[in-house]
């Protein structure tokens, strides 16, 4: 489990993170996992194995590893408080696609939390698919992790955060608007 008094980014912003992030011995059976109270974010597999009784909770959220499917969550995401997708390598760019998905496809409006080996020259690009709350890794400066969300002032592509490309957001010389 995470620390409770960790801090976080959440909408560009350093916050002290009031959840907590279950994280269960490997091999442990997901419906013999223990879900402490309070705010707890955990596997997907725990909230498949206990949804029956996990989903009564007023403060829960579930996070998906980098080989799971976002889709497993429709139908559910509108009763969870936070989705967090989690990087389990820097290399990994699944959970991209990932986020991308639970914005667009799936219509996800809640807080969307990068976990996992986090860092800071990920931010901007983590940001650009819908990531709105980040857990950097902890022997890294979260002061300078959150600068990273600053990194690039133009964005050229279209994304999650931006509908068009610039080429078609700049007047140029010559042209009407």
């Amino acid at each position: 489990m995470s620390d409770a008094s960790t801090l976080i980014i959440r909408n560009h912003a350093i916050v002290a993170d009031d959840w907590i992030v279950l994280r269960p011995e490997k091999g442990a059976a997901p419906e013999s996992v223990v879900v402490p109270e309070g705010k707890v974010i955990v596997p997907l597999g725990v909230w498949q194995a206990q949804k029956e009784t996990l989903q009564s909770r007023p403060s829960l959220g579930v996070w998906l590893a980098s080989d799971e499917r976002p889709e497993e969550l429709k139908g559910d995401i509108d009763r969870l408080g936070v989705i967090a997708v989690d990087f389990p390598k820097f290399s990994d760019g699944r959970g991209y696609s990932i986020a991308f998905n639970l914005r667009a496809r799936l219509g996800y409006k809640g807080e969307l939390r990068a976990i996992g080996d986090v860092l800071r020259d990920q931010l901007f690009y983590l940001s650009r698919v819908g990531f709105d709350a980040f857990a950097p890794r902890p022997d890294r400066s979260i002061e300078n992790a959150l600068k990273g969300l600053s990194d690039f002032s133009v964005k050229y592509q279209t994304s999650w955060d931006e509908k068009n490309p610039l080429f078609r957001r700049v007047n140029r010389a010559g042209e009407s608007a």
